[in-house]
Formats: structure tokens, sequence, C-alpha cells
């Protein structure tokens, strides 16, 4: 199994580099970060010194949206920093939440998702495309381009449905594993039906993760990632409503107590929009408690068909947590 790490660009972008190599160090094989271009700084520049800083290291948002870039934009930035490191990029996709909710704009459809990534796959890959009724490609990409993985990231059924008939990879935003075998279930079921090989879909997990004693004080710390959730659970509860077929129980019953969610603190320990997430939520959607304990979980995620887990590094202890995945968790999953 893969292991990502999963930063936020917060200034100063040297210490994001910093936590990168890092991370590469400590046997990790990815780093991932947040793409909300107010909220955080601009990360396909920061990716540009990642990839320089260190050897084998991919990179790539989690996740980036059709939204706040043209199409054509997002295809030249991963091009770009293919050609310059390697073909070491990949891209999560999604359909926008904070991005494009903060600036006042409505995430995009799925299908527009779907046609987004078919217009950067293309490009990246040296191609030529029909884009605004006109024919393009990049004229400097030589010798075929490269394969740019998409991952995207989904809940609900129509989200599962489209990752697996047209995306590279599953992204599941949480560590449950009542719900990545629903979800999971989904994709290769709809992969299949769609004439793909199921097994082709590559399965991410990705959920904080806070090594340590003190239980109590991991939850507090990472309770913001409920609410974060959350912003999905409750756009899929107002399509589907209870219908535990469509809405695992486990979702629908824990939003029902949110009443708001402020994006000024999205994705970072204390958020007052969090105060509704229960414990329990907590202990499923993270991996907390003990290095055993994380042992525990993630090769129970591996035997379930997970390749690639991220940690999202968002709490007061970063470092001891990358260093106990480098040192103890990451040898003994991957023994």
């Amino acid at each position: 199994m893969d292991f990502g790490v999963v930063l936020q660009t917060d200034p100063p972008a040297s210490r994001v580099v910093d936590m990168a190599k890092k991370a590469e160090g400590l046997g990790f094989s990815h780093t991932w970060t947040f793409d909300s271009h107010v909220l955080w700084q601009e990360p396909f520049v920061i990716y540009s010194r990642i990839l320089a800083e260190t050897e084998n290291m991919v990179v790539g948002p989690m996740v980036t949206n059709p939204g706040t870039r043209d199409w054509t934009v997002l295809a030249s930035l991963f091009a770009t920093l293919n050609d310059m490191y390697d073909g070491r990029t990949i891209c999560g996709m999604g359909r926008g939440d904070s991005a494009l909710r903060y600036i006042g704009k409505k995430p995009t459809t799925l299908a527009t998702v779907v046609e987004a990534m078919e217009v950067i796959k293309a490009l990246v890959a040296g191609e030529e495309i029909l884009y605004n009724d006109t024919k393009l490609s990049i004229p400097w990409i030589k010798d075929g381009g490269w394969d740019l993985p998409m991952w995207v990231a989904g809940y609900g059924p129509k989200a599962l449905a489209t990752i697996g008939a047209h995306a590279d990879g599953f992204i599941l935003q949480l560590a449950d594993p009542q719900v990545l075998e629903w979800t999971m279930g989904a994709v290769r079921s709809a992969a299949s039906e769609a004439g793909r090989d199921p097994d082709e879909v590559k399965i991410c997990v990705v959920a904080p993760a806070y090594v340590g004693d003190n239980i109590a004080h991991q939850r507090e710390q990472l309770r913001w990632f409920g609410g974060m959730v959350g912003n999905h659970v409750a756009d899929m509860v107002k399509r589907y409503g209870d219908d535990e077929s469509m809405v695992p129980k486990v979702l629908s019953d824990y939003i029902k107590a949110r009443e708001g969610y402020d994006y000024d603190h999205h994705g970072r320990s204390g958020n007052p929009s969090t105060d509704f997430v229960p414990d329990e939520i907590v202990d499923r959607f993270c991996v907390l408690g003990t290095v055993e304990d994380h042992i525990e979980k993630l090769e129970l995620l591996k035997e379930m068909g997970v390749d690639h887990f991220g940690v999202y590094l968002m709490h007061d202890d970063q470092e001891t947590t990358l260093r106990a995945y480098g040192e103890s968790v990451i040898p003994a999953v991957n023994g």
C-alpha cells in the first residue's frame, strides 16, 4: 500500500516543502495538498519546489476542480511539471467545495468533471482535442506526453457511478471500513457495467491520522474533519433523504445536528462549525490512538483492497505522527 501526506499550503511555503522532503525520507510516496486558492497559497507554484527538492515524490491536489481554472490551464500546469520533473504528478479531482463556495460560486456538476478530465488527460498525453469548438493540442509536448492519473473524490451514488465509469482512481475522504465497503462496491460495480476492469480503478482512502496516547485530545484536534466531510454528506442527504440504500445510516444520522459551516476555518483544528460531530464519528472516520492502533486499522483497509492511504496532517503534533508512520506504521503495514 502506498502512503501519502496531505498538507495545507499555509505560509511559509518553505515549511510545506520541508514537510514533503521529510515525508519522502520516511517512506511516503506522495505529497498531496488542498487546492483552495484564496484560503491557501497557490499549490502548483509550491509543487515545483517540492519536485525540485525530492527525488521520487509524486505530487498533486487533493483535490482540484474544473471551476477555478480553465481546463487548458490545468493541463498546461501538469504537463509543465511533468516535463520538468520526470512525470511525477497526479490529479485528484472533485466538484469544488471550499474553492468555489468561498468565492460565491456553486460546485460544478459531475458531467462537467468528466468532460474536464477528458480534456486535461488528453492534452497532457499530447493528444488533439476539441475544446470550445476549436481543435487544440499542446505543441511543445513531444514523444507522446504523459499519462496523468485522474482520481476523483465522491460519496453519493451518482458520484460513485461516475468514478467507476470514468476515473483512474477513487478517493474516499474518511477511513470508516463500513462506508469504504459500500462506496468501493458501488465504484467497482459501475466500472464493470462500463466495460472496465474494476481492479484497474485505484482505491485511495484519505483521513486525519494522529499517533499518541491521549484519545480525548486527539478527538478534539481531529473533530474538524467530521465538519468538512459533513459538507458533502449534507449535499447527499438533501438529494437522497434518509434512504439507506443511497446514503449509509452512519452518515445520515450524524449530519442531522449540523447547523452550518464556516469556511474561514475549513480543514483546521478548532473549527467552531464542528461541535455537532460526535466522538463516535471522529473515531470511525479518522485514525487515532497508538502506533499499534494505526497498524491494526490500516491493515484492515489494505486487506479490503485499499491501494493508497493519505494522511491529513492537520493537528498540533504533525512531525511526531509523520515520524511514527515512517519508522513504525508503514514498515509494519507493508512488511
